[in-house]
């Protein structure tokens, strides 16, 4: 089950020394181990590191992508905050 992460904690994952996490609708991806795999280079990845990612994402990706890495990359999903 994926644990909830707070958006305070998944900024601080901002650069690849610190652990780069990213947001893509609602959920959150280490790309830590991925950005030098990543095909459209690694500077992109830094430039949205700890940030909620989806529309840069889904501009240049389709689900296909998402479902192929999310088994290895998906590490939790973003806290939702109390509603009272």
């Amino acid at each position: 089950m994926a644990k909830p992460l707070s958006p305070t904690e998944i900024s601080a994952h901002d650069t690849p020394e610190k652990g780069l996490y990213i947001i893509i609708d609602a959920n959150v991806y280490d790309l830590t181990g991925f950005v030098d795999e990543h095909p459209g280079g690694a500077k992109i990845l830094k430039r949205v590191g700890g940030k909620d990612a989806s529309k840069q994402f889904w501009k240049y990706h389709n689900e296909s992508v998402l479902k192929k890495y999310e088994g290895r990359l998906k590490i939790g999903r973003v806290e939702e905050k109390a509603k009272l």
